[in-house]
This record gives C-alpha cells, structure tokens and sequence, in this order.
C-alpha cells in the first residue's frame, strides 16, 4: 500500500511568514517526480515556485487559488509508493531541482501527467480525511459550482472579479476546459443581471474602493511605519551642477564597451563618501544600545516594478568599479521586473540610492529603509541657469538629498557627506584621488 505524505508549505526564508496561492500547477490525480513545482506563490517579497519533495500521486490539494496560508499549512498530500509509480503513464520526469525563490523559471509551462483510470483509485481513496479547516480541492470542474476550486489561472482575472463585485464561482468558462478569461468577467460586469457580490459593510463606514493592506503593500507599509517610529531622522540637500558628471559618462562609453549608467556613476560617489563617512554606513541596535559601524557596503537601489517599488541589494558594492556596478544595477532591475527576486536579494542592505529623478521630480525627504541609517536621494537632472566660473550659465544642475538617523551622526558629519558626494558630481576628478 502507498504512504500518504503531507507536504506543508515550507519556510521561504528572510522571516517570510506567509504566502498567497497564485496558481496551482498539479491536480488532485496528478503524478508529481521529486522535487517537481506543484503550486506559485506570491510572498511580500517574490513570485515563488515550490517545488515537492515527495514523488507520487496528488490525492489532496489545500487551499484554492487566492488564498493566504501561513507557513506551515499543508499544501498537498501525496500517496508515495509501489501503487503509485505503477499508475504512471509513460513520460518524462522533468525534475525541476530548484531552491525556493532563487530564479525559477516561470516562463516553463507546468506539465501535468494523469493517473490510469482505475489504476490509483484505491490509493486516492486511502487518503486521511483532511481536517475541517482545510480546504480540500479536486480537478477544476466545467460549469458552474458553489463549492470547490474556481478554473482561474490568471491573477489579473481574479483582481478585476474582486474590485466589480463579480463571484467566479457563479461563471461559466469559456476557455479550455471552463477555464474562466478575461472575456467572461468582462461579460458579466455588463451583464444586468449579475448582481454584485460585496462583503457587508461595517456600520459608518467610509465609501469607496477597499484594498487589503497585505502581501508586498503590506510589508511596505510595516517597514516605512517602523522606522518612523525607530529613527529620529533629518534631511538635508544641495543643488549640484552635474555638467562635467554627463560629459564624463559620454566620454567612457564613447570609447566603446558595456554602457555605464550615470546610477552606476553615483553608486561609486557614494562608495567612496562611506569609506570616508563610515558612521553612515551603520545600524543601531537597540538591544545592546549600540551603533554597529558595518564593513561592508550592501547597496541597495529603488526600482519600479508591476507589483510596486522594491529595493534590491548590491553586495560587496565598495568592491565594484562603475561599469560592474552598472552591470549588477541592470541584471537585478531586469529580475525585479519579472517577480523573480529571491528574498536574498531584497535583504542586508547597509545604505540605499534612490533615484527618484526618473519620476520626473526635483527632490524628495524619503523615510529612511529600516533598519538603515541613511539614504542618498538623487532628483532629475535638467537644464537650469547657473552660475559658472562667474558667468550665468546654462548648466545641468540636479539636487541631492541626503536622510539620515540622527543617532548615529551629527549634522556636521551628514553635510560632510553630502557636500563630498556634490563636489565628487561637479568634479569627477575629486573622486580620482580616491581611487
């Protein structure tokens, strides 16, 4: 007789405590190889493929496709044994062997393999009774039902459910095997007849548009509050004349070569501002109520993506000239947008470049990245009047803005490191006696 296994979600790692169910990628019936990805998930971090470490048939999957579990929750359970690899039909295994959430490749479609008819049913029907909390789902039925898994694959399609009030439950799919499109959520939001689905309101409560403060908004929104509360901080800027930075940068990527990003440019400033700044690169902890002057530079950057803006690290970036460091800054932009960070990535950084120029803005006081000690904001570089050698000028001038936690250094030494970083963007030179 086959042993039935119960494969929990595991810890993805970085504190992560819970994830989201994007998408299911076996069945209940399904044979799954070791270490093949069963389901998608979305933790406040990444998009995750976890992969089982049983191999077996599928006899039970928990939780439908939207749901939140912890860590810990069981995924799925598996009938592992004789009975079981004799019901698989002929097919390649495909073990993925990945690690969670280090660069799974999303782009694979998941391969699905069925038990024989008859072959696996006893084994099926061995399977424990799951437990009452748990939501037990089976194969995605064709019509509509009011139990059970929703034929959904795509998260879009569930979000434009969710904010027109529309049950998905209630659809018929059009789709391959009823699988509920775009089309047809569209079609019921026309519809007269579908009457909205809303949770009831609270007494006196506000109108309008709810949206769950959860997932990587949520974090977010955890983080900034924490070091508002944490970190005493203060902002100081000067406006810098970036003129002879441009020409600098177009004369190294005249030369031919990878091309070198002008972040690259003010990673490197502001390596060299730490070393001779070291107090802000540095945490505080308060346990020992204590300032931990770091060694290393981890250095984080902002980027924009489709699920919000996150931050990814450079490690080592005291190490990298501009043209590594421009080619780390483009290869992890590059995964940020396709939502496969690993939580490694977005963790330890030490000081943040935010570059918020690229929104089209002159200057900004952001709040500083818990549990950081400072943050270099860097506004848009554009034409402006300016004064040069005592003559007005039209000179491309940027501001930079420097947010620091006021326990680790004084003004003296945050106008010290700002005004270095100012000097280092109108005279590249200086930075030369650095290097």
């Amino acid at each position: 007789m086959p042993q039935v296994m119960e494969f929990k979600l595991p810890d993805l790692g970085e504190g992560l405590t819970e994830a989201e169910i994007v998408r299911w990628l076996v069945a209940v019936g399904d044979v799954v190889a070791i270490d093949q990805p069963v389901v998608e998930v979305e933790t406040a971090k990444a998009m995750v493929e976890v992969p089982c470490p049983y191999g077996g048939v599928v006899t039970a999957r928990f939780g439908e496709e939207g749901t939140e579990l912890p860590v810990g929750a069981p995924l799925i359970t598996v009938a592992v044994g004789a009975g079981a690899d004799e019901a698989v039909e002929p097919e390649d295994s495909g073990s993925g062997n990945v690690l969670v959430g280090y660069g799974t490749d999303h782009s694979r479609t998941a391969r699905r393999r069925r038990v024989r008819p008859g072959s696996a049913a006893p084994a099926a029907a061995a399977a424990p009774t799951p437990a009452p909390a748990a939501v037990v789902t089976g194969p995605v039925a064709t019509s509509p039902v009011v139990t059970g898994p929703v034929a959904v694959i795509s998260p879009l399609v569930r979000k434009l459910a969710r904010d027109h009030g529309i049950d998905l439950r209630a659809l018929r799919g059009s789709g391959p095997e009823g699988l509920i499109l775009r089309a047809d959520v569209e079609a019921a939001r026309r519809a007269p007849e579908q009457a909205p689905v809303t949770a009831p309101a609270a007494a006196a409560a506000p109108e309008g548009e709810r949206v769950p403060l959860k997932g990587l908004r949520g974090v977010v929104a955890e983080k900034l509050s924490r070091s508002r509360r944490e970190i005493p901080d203060a902002t100081c800027w000067v406006d810098a004349d970036a003129t002879e930075l441009m020409a600098a940068r177009a004369a190294m990527n005249a030369v031919g070569g990878p091309k070198i990003s002008v972040l690259a440019l003010l990673a490197r400033i502001c390596t060299a501002a730490l070393a001779k700044y070291p107090e802000l690169n540095s945490t505080v902890d308060l346990a020992a109520n204590e300032i931990v002057r770091l060694p290393s530079v981890h250095l984080g950057f902002a980027a924009q993506t489709e699920r919000g803006l996150v931050v990814p690290v450079v490690r080592d970036a005291q190490t990298r000239n501009p043209e590594s460091l421009s080619a780390e800054f483009a290869r992890l932009t590059e995964v940020a947008r396709a939502g496969k960070l690993a939580p490694a990535d977005l963790t330890g950084g030490t000081f943040t470049l935010n570059n918020y120029g690229v929104f089209g803005v002159d200057g900004s006081t952001p709040i500083i990245n818990h549990p950081e000690a400072a943050m270099l904001g860097v506004g848009r570089i554009m034409a402006k009047p300016w004064v040069h050698r005592g003559e007005l000028a039209v000179r491309q001038v940027v501001q930079l803005s420097l947010t620091f936690d006021h326990r680790v250094c004084d003004g003296g030494t945050a106008g010290g490191f700002l005004r270095y970083v100012a000097d280092c963007v109108e005279s590249p030179a200086v930075l030369l006696r650095t290097l």
